[in-house]
């Protein structure tokens, strides 16, 4: 990737040079859905918080400007503060109506600026920021097939994230590679964007909106790629493409998931390990019953996501006991396995780690929800993450009642022991916690593998995820 790139700087600038988890390489019609869903979320929500309107950063990758685009970003302008778009001369955008509004800015680039290569989507709110950061790879590191033909086929490194330390810093990037151009601009965003940073009284929009619409257009985008590669490609060869292409696409919608999850962990302050420390354990116990790899792979996943469905929960269900909570609040905790799987069967490869948050709250004893589920009807995964999941959260304080210690948790799962929970798990996660307090083995953390995203390889099973 070339050094002067935008990508390249934020890498150089940021702490000991790592870009968040979702950089990767990216086919074009991702990054479409992506920069497509960010957009919607300005016109949604300018409408609800004018004070709120963003400072909008653009740069269209070799100054490529459709007429539905260009319309697209008259609604975007009537919608922001201020909207600065980058492009070759040539791009047709000089001579559309969008160019003439108040609030929008153009900087036409010389070819050999290698922003041309790039494709950016900087957006500054007193009550949000998020971003898509992208640079197409070079012919050379198209490697073996060389640079595509078909539009679609091209690919990109990039990322996409709301930190507001990453977007801030890629705003005065991007600045700075403008400023040799239109000094007087650069000048003007820059007093703009400090002034979104020292706007106060704004309330924090709630991104879990964006970060759903974000998985939506990766599913329809990938849907249409298909579509048009079927219309395009003999069968044969459609098949390996659709795949390549679905694997990728998969990939960044799990990345949302995975964002979203995190963000639950966030929003708890009194248990902001739950995700990890869960998959751990449910792993080590899957590990000891000799669950095979894949039922592995399922459970570790299933642990990072079974309280995605709290990303959008009350704020007390994270400051209060279930005890404490009143009954709207109650019926939500209780619920809380049926609306991560909600979420989750909004992406039907992850059909398999869906079923077993969908089942983590059933009981022993068929008192559980949401289909109340006894015994071995429960799959193990869902009883697994039932057990480990409560077992966890008594190990935390919580509101007025106090973290317990490794043995007083443990004790409280034994006495649900055929009721709550399967005997043997019990017995399994017992044996555990006692080499543990031995000093024998250590309670993991985290997962023995954590990577930025996972999926099973469609090419060694048909079965989903």
């Amino acid at each position: 990737m070339n050094p002067e790139s935008t990508l390249n700087q934020l890498k150089a600038a940021s702490p000991e040079g790592k870009l968040p988890s979702s950089y990767g390489v990216y086919f074009k019609n991702t990054l479409v859905a992506l920069c497509h869903a960010l957009e919607d979320h300005i016109l949604q929500t300018s409408t609800k918080n004018p004070e709120a309107k963003p400072l909008v950063l653009v740069t269209f990758q070799q100054g490529k400007w459709y007429l539905q685009e260009a319309e697209r970003y008259q609604e975007i302008a009537e919608s922001s503060c201020k909207v600065v778009i980058s492009a070759v001369p040539d791009s047709g955008l000089s001579a559309h109506p969008t160019s003439q509004l108040e609030n929008v800015s153009l900087v036409n680039l010389e070819t050999t600026d290698s922003l041309v290569n790039e494709w950016n989507l900087i957006i500054l709110s007193p009550s949000y920021t998020a971003m898509v950061l992208c640079h197409e790879l070079s012919e050379d590191e198209y490697i073996v097939q060389g640079k595509p033909t078909v539009d679609t086929e091209r690919k990109f490194y990039g990322l996409w994230t709301f930190d507001k330390t990453l977007v801030a810093k890629a705003a005065e990037i991007l600045t700075e590679r403008f400023r040799p151009y239109e000094p007087a601009l650069a000048d003007t965003i820059q007093k703009q964007h400090q002034q979104i940073l020292t706007t106060e009284g704004i309330a924090l929009t709630d991104m879990t909106d964006v970060v759903s619409r974000v998985v939506s257009y990766l599913q329809t985008s990938q849907q249409q790629m298909i579509a048009m590669n079927r219309q395009a490609r003999e069968l044969w060869e459609l098949e390996g493409q659709a795949l390549r292409v679905s694997r990728n696409l998969n990939a960044n919608k799990l990345q949302a998931f995975l964002r979203m999850a995190q963000k639950v962990d966030e929003r708890d302050r009194a248990n902001q390990i739950a995700s990890l420390q869960v998959a751990a354990l449910s792993e080590t116990i899957g590990q000891m019953l000799d669950l095979p790899t894949l039922k592995l792979r399922r459970l570790r996943l299933a642990g990072l996501l079974f309280r995605v469905g709290l990303v959008s929960a009350p704020e007390e269900i994270f400051t209060k006991t279930p005890d404490e909570l009143d009954d709207a609040n109650l019926t939500f905790w209780r619920e809380r396995s049926v609306f991560s799987a909600h979420l989750l069967s909004a992406m039907p490869e992850l059909g398999a780690v869906t079923q077993i948050v969908t089942h983590h709250l059933e009981y022993w004893d068929g008192s559980g929800k949401p289909d109340g589920l006894r015994e071995a009807e429960i799959p193990i995964e869902s009883r697994i993450l039932g057990l480990v999941s409560y077992f966890q959260e008594l190990t935390q304080a919580r509101s007025q009642r106090k973290a317990l210690s490794l043995g007083e948790a443990i004790e409280k799962c034994s006495d649900r022991s055929g009721t709550y929970f399967d005997p043997t798990l019990v017995e399994t996660l017992s044996n555990v916690i006692r080499l543990t307090e031995m000093g024998l083995m250590e309670l993991p953390q985290r997962p023995s593998q954590l990577p930025n995203v996972w999926l099973e390889e469609a090419v060694t099973s048909k079965t989903s995820v």
